[in-house]
C-alpha cells in the first residue's frame, strides 16, 4: 500500500490513515495467517471422530480412581469447580497437578456423587532426549541430563546398555522402558529406563562416544482412569474441533513463553530448510494440511511480535506514535527497522545452520 514503506502525501495513503485505521492494515496479513490456521485445523479435527468425552470406559487397578470407587459409565463432571467437558480438560488440570489432593463432582446414572481424592504418584526417569525416526538426537530439554553428560544434538545413538539400536527409534525407546510398566512414553521423547545409569553409544561424525548417565527422576500425578470414545455425531465433532484447535492455537503461545524464558534453546527453532524436510516427510493428506496449518498460525503469530521489521514491530511504532501524538522521525524510524531486520538476518542464519546439520 501507498505510503506503507515510505512517508507519502497522497490522500488515501498509508501515511495519511489515523492510527487505527493503519494499525488494522498492518495486523490485517498476520490476521488471515491465523484465522486460515484456525479454518484448516478445525475442519481436519472436527472430520476425524475422535473426540474423547468425560465419561470414564475404563478404571485402572491400583490407582486412586478405584480407591474412592469410581466406576465405568461415570461422567466426570468437575474438578476443583472446573468444568470438565473431555478427556482434553481433565489431562490440563492433572498436568498442573502437584500431589495435591482433588475434588471431583461425578454423574452417575444421574446422581450427583463428590469425593476428595489425592492422585497416584507415577515416577519417571527422564534423560531429555528427543529422537528422530533413525534415531538422531534432533534435540535436548535444556539442563537435562542428556545435555549434562555431554550428548550433542546430531549425535546418532548406535546402542543403549550394550543393545542395539538398529537406528530405530522405537527400538531405543523400547529398549528405556521395557521395565517401566506403569509409565508414559511420548511421540519422540525418551523416558524411564531400567538401571540407575544410562549408556549410551553414539556415532558423532566418523566416531564412536560412549556417554553414561543418570536420568532425572520426575513424578507424574494420574486418576487412573480412561475415558470413553463419544458418540460420533455432527455435534460432538464440532465440539472436539472447538476443543482441539484452542489447544492447537495455545499451544504456539505457549511455545513462545518457553523460548523467552530460556527454557527453549535458539537451537531447536526451525527455519525453512529444516520445516522443507518435514513437510516433506508428511504421510498423506491429513499430515500435510496439519504441517500448513502449524506454518500459517506459526507464522502470523510471530510475525505479530513487537520485533522490528515485523508487522508487530510496526504497530508498537504506531502505539509510540500514538503516546507522543507525532510520529518518530524517518531516520529513526527507518534506523530501528534495519536494525530488527539484521537480528532476525542473524537468527535465520543460525537456525538455517542448525537445519542442515540435523538433516545431514
Amino acid at each position: 500500500m501507498e505510503g506503507e514503506e515510505e512517508v507519502s502525501d497522497k490522500e488515501g495513503s498509508f501515511s495519511k490513515a489515523s492510527i487505527p485505521k493503519r494499525i488494522a492494515i498492518v495486523i490485517a496479513g498476520a490476521t488471515v495467517n491465523i484465522i486460515f490456521a484456525i479454518i484448516v485445523y478445525f475442519i481436519l479435527i472436527s472430520t476425524s471422530g475422535t473426540f474423547i468425552s468425560n465419561e470414564i470406559d475404563e478404571v485402572v487397578d491400583g490407582y486412586a480412581a478405584e480407591e474412592i470407587g469410581l466406576q465405568q459409565g461415570d461422567k466426570v463432571v468437575k474438578i476443583d469447580d472446573e468444568e470438565i467437558k473431555s478427556k482434553y480438560d481433565l489431562d490440563n488440570i492433572m498436568e498442573k497437578n502437584n500431589g495435591e489432593e482433588i475434588s471431583l463432582e461425578i454423574d452417575r446414572n444421574g446422581e450427583i456423587l463428590n469425593f476428595n481424592v489425592k492422585p497416584t504418584e507415577v515416577k519417571s526417569k527422564i534423560t531429555g532426549i528427543y529422537l528422530d525416526e533413525n534415531a538422531k538426537i534432533i534435540t535436548m530439554d535444556k539442563g537435562s541430563p542428556a545435555e549434562e553428560a555431554g550428548i550433542e544434538n546430531n549425535d546418532v545413538i548406535l546402542s543403549i546398555n550394550g543393545e542395539d539400536v538398529e537406528e530405530n527409534r522405537d527400538k531405543a525407546i523400547e529398549i528405556l522402558n521395557k521395565t517401566e510398566q506403569n509409565t508414559e512414553e511420548t511421540d519422540n521423547k525418551i523416558e524411564n529406563s531400567e538401571s540407575k545409569s544410562i549408556q549410551f553409544v553414539l556415532k558423532r561424525g566418523d566416531a564412536e562416544v560412549t556417554v553414561e548417565l543418570v536420568p532425572d527422576i520426575v513424578s507424574d500425578y494420574y486418576l487412573g482412569i480412561n475415558m470413553k470414545k463419544a458418540e460420533d455425531t455432527f455435534i460432538n465433532r464440532c465440539i472436539n474441533g472447538v476443543i482441539e484447535t484452542k489447544e492447537f492455537v495455545f499451544s504456539i503461545f505457549d511455545n513462545l513463553k518457553q523460548l523467552f524464558t530460556g527454557n527453549v534453546g535458539i537451537d531447536q527453532m526451525m527455519g525453512p530448510v529444516g520445516i522443507s524436510e518435514v513437510v516433506a516427510k508428511t504421510n498423506g493428506f491429513r499430515e500435510f494440511f496439519e504441517m500448513m496449518a502449524l506454518i500459517s498460525l506459526s507464522l502470523g503469530v510471530t510475525n505479530l511480535l513487537p520485533i522490528p521489521a515485523l508487522d508487530g514491530g510496526k504497530i508498537l511504532i504506531l502505539l509510540i506514535e500514538a503516546i507522543r501524538r507525532k510520529p518518530l522521525k524517518q531516520e529513526t524510524e527507518i534506523n530501528i527497522q534495519l536494525l530488527g531486520f539484521a537480528i532476525l538476518i542473524g537468527i535465520f542464519l543460525i537456525v538455517t545452520y542448525n537445519d542442515i546439520l540435523r538433516i545431514f
